[in-house]
């Protein structure tokens, strides 16, 4: 009876998990991540922020992934060479890189955003976007 009882739980989970598993990867060929960076704390930056962005670019974990430079972020970038080194190596990764240009005046950084080749736009419009966008996921770090 034990036995049975075991292989009646484990049948049952099986055709619970069957059905989320295969919708999670109809999703993910459709889903879209954009990323909010705004912290200036290198730790966020390279330990949290990035990684997974990175990750996320490099394993497929969504159809587009877009990482948005917002506030202090601009001025870290702009500073720190092993962040603009990672953030090189995400953009030949795929993961596509905005900057809003407000921000970026705000701490005199435009052209160094630039010379990153990064795009530098004003950002309020496409992150409203990406906000109403119910195939984006929106992260803020």
């Amino acid at each position: 009876m034990k036995n049975f009882i075991v292989l009646c739980l484990t049948l049952a989970s099986l055709m619970v998990l069957t059905p989320f598993e295969s919708n999670a990867q109809v999703k993910k060929d459709d889903d879209k991540l954009a990323v909010l960076w705004t912290s200036d704390d290198p730790y966020v930056a390279d330990r949290v922020a990035l990684m997974y962005t990175h990750a996320a670019a490099r394993n497929h974990l969504f159809k587009e992934v877009t990482l948005i430079i917002w506030g202090p972020s601009a001025k870290l970038v702009a500073e720190n060479k092993k962040i603009q080194k990672k953030l090189m190596q995400m953009k030949k990764d795929g993961v596509k890189i905005r900057a809003c240009i407000a921000c970026a005046t705000a701490y005199d950084v435009v052209d160094d955003l630039k010379q990153l080749n990064f795009e530098v736009a004003p950002m309020a419009i496409p992150l409203t976007d990406y906000l109403k966008d119910d195939q984006t996921k929106v992260l803020t770090f």
